[in-house]
């Protein structure tokens, strides 16, 4: 039997109180992941599926977020030890995105060219990770010469993802790749 692919769908932000209390920081429209007596495997977030499995014992929104309690987690010290790590389910548990969606985990490693690139042109880079601080998802995107771009992903700015080509066009504000792209002397 193939192993499942993990697809993530939200962060362990830090803990919340004594009890082994965690909150979740959600990717997923979905609530049914994170229903109690599912399982959630908390890996990594660059290797999804490496990582242990918990049981759901309940959860909860607070504050736009999620607080968790899983199984064999039961005071602040074990929770601490999960600070940062994804949760992730299987691929085969997700609900399928909208037409005009993808998933998170879809992203890494798509080469990102410029809305007014001919074909020839170089790529800009490739999507390395994807940061939330609590507005438009943040693509980090790292250009050729190793140099990390940071660039909001809403929907103006992004005018095509195909995933089948492996391609992310952009569409940039003015000036904002220039803050990037200085070579050094």
């Amino acid at each position: 039997m193939a192993a499942s692919k993990y697809i993530i769908v939200g962060a362990i932000a830090r803990p919340h109180g004594i009890r082994g209390e965690l909150i979740v920081d959600s990717h997923a429209d979905s609530p049914t992941y994170f229903a109690r007596g599912s399982t959630l495997r908390l890996s990594p977030p660059s290797d999804p599926g490496r990582g242990r499995d918990y049981v759901v014992r309940a959860a909860r929104p607070h504050q736009e977020r999620i607080l968790l309690t899983l199984d064999s987690i039961a005071d602040r010290n074990a929770a601490e030890t999960l600070r940062g790590l994804a949760v992730c389910v299987p691929v085969e548990r997700l609900d399928p995105p909208a037409p005009d969606e993808v998933f998170l985990q879809q992203l890494f490693g798509l080469r990102v060219r410029l809305v007014e690139s001919a074909p020839t042109d170089p790529d800009l880079g490739v999507i390395d990770d994807v940061r939330d601080y609590g507005g438009p998802e943040i693509w980090v995107i790292r250009d050729p010469k190793g140099r990390e771009i940071l660039f909001p992903a809403i929907d103006e700015f992004v005018p095509d993802i195909d995933l089948d080509a492996g391609l992310v066009v952009i569409d940039p504000p003015p000036g904002l790749l220039d803050l990037y792209l200085v070579d050094e002397e």
